[in-house]
């Protein structure tokens, strides 16, 4: 039954009366909503239904929601219900409501398909290569153009650059490199060791290194670290405006912002990639010295004939493409940050996972063209 403090129901021959009184708002909302369910649950199917809300004291947009919901539940059945003693003041509301035609239901979530969602993450992955190739012709034409006008280019800032992505992660791609060769002459001894074969440890660690991991792990350290820092910068400046304000001013932001920033990724990345092959190298002849009792001059013997200088330059060969890949997918990110936190971060974690995606696939596309031309 209805509660008696807001609504009390009279009801003789199917002829519903129904009296309002009180203030019917927000203040009152869950007393004052279930009175008006229960009232249309007990009242489900009479003839004739009055709403008499002369003893209603105030109303807001609220109780003008449960009154045309308490009216639409018998105009559903079939019955026409009469509003009598409204203020009119209060008109205005049922007849805002009476015009909306409908209660505003919230939308329901619908939940996607595996097909479906599969096909959206394609077009996804279409736009974003479709976009990153727009972003390339864009920095190549800004390249073009600090090429025809050399003394716009941003020296000081590249030198920054270089020295922020390049000199700064020595430490910390030395660390890296330095345990990956340790692992690997590790693993290698341990499994070569069943067959007596420990000194073909020498062999895999200076192919691997030089040819694949060397500038793999590089590369995605970089990626990691220097990528993402690039989309949070720029990222940053966007939402402070700042890029728009180089764009009124009279400067392209790719020329004066992205150029640099890949140029110094294309410097620091291969000298980075020698550096951490040199490591993970050391690091390999100081376990198999330890941990197989090959001798670093028997290390060094059998290093020379494992490998020669295209296997050095395979890995360095590969440097500078990553690098490009690196800066373009970072910097492309950061300039397409919204106007919130929640977006910056967003893009700076696609930077880093559209980064290293593209550094392994470009990783195998190398090792299948130089396996072709037998390098």
């Amino acid at each position: 039954m209805p509660h008696a403090s807001l609504i009390s129901v009279h009801s003789q021959d199917d002829r519903l009366t129904v009296a309002g009184r009180g203030a019917w708002t927000s203040e009152y909302a869950d007393e004052l909503e279930q009175a008006v369910n229960d009232t249309a649950h007990s009242y489900a199917k009479p003839k004739d239904v009055e709403i008499d809300l002369a003893s209603v004291e105030r109303m807001d947009t609220f109780g003008a929601l449960l009154l045309e919901r308490l009216r639409r539940s018998w105009v559903g059945a079939g019955i026409e219900p009469k509003v009598v003693g409204l203020a009119p003041r209060y008109r205005v509301l049922l007849d805002e409501l009476a015009r909306m035609g409908h209660e505003p239901v919230p939308p329901k979530r619908r939940h996607e398909g595996i097909l479906e969602r599969f096909g959206h993450e394609v077009v996804n992955a279409a736009k974003d290569a479709l976009s990153l190739l727009n972003f390339i012709g864009a920095t190549v034409a800004a390249m073009l153009r600090v090429l025809a006008r050399p003394r716009s280019f941003r020296f000081t800032s590249m030198v920054n650059q270089v020295d922020r992505v390049g000199f700064r992660a020595v430490p910390i791609i030395l660390l890296i490199t330095f345990l990956i060769g340790c692992i690997l002459a590790q693993q290698g001894i341990f499994n070569f060791r069943r067959f007596g074969a420990d000194i073909y440890v020498v062999d895999m660690v200076g192919v691997l290194v030089l040819r694949e991991l060397g500038v793999l792990i590089v590369s995605i350290m970089i990626a990691g670290r220097s990528g993402s820092a690039y989309t949070a910068e720029l990222g940053s400046m966007r939402m402070r405006e700042e890029i728009d304000a180089l764009r009124v001013m009279g400067f392209d932001p790719i020329e004066v912002l992205v150029v640099p920033r890949i140029l110094a990724l294309v410097i620091a990345l291969p000298l980075l990639t020698f550096i951490g092959s040199m490591s993970a190298i050391f690091g390999a002849g100081l376990v198999s010295w330890g941990y197989g009792g090959i001798t670093p001059d028997v290390f060094l013997d059998r290093l020379k004939l494992a490998i020669d200088l295209d296997q050095f330059k395979v890995g360095m060969y590969k440097a500078p493409f990553m690098a490009a890949t690196i800066g373009l997918v970072a910097c492309m990110e950061g300039l397409r940050v919204g106007g919130s936190a929640e977006s910056l971060g967003e893009h700076t974690t696609a930077s880093v996972v559209k980064a290293i995606f593209l550094v392994i696939v470009m990783d195998g596309v190398f090792a299948m063209f130089f396996a072709a031309i037998d390098m």
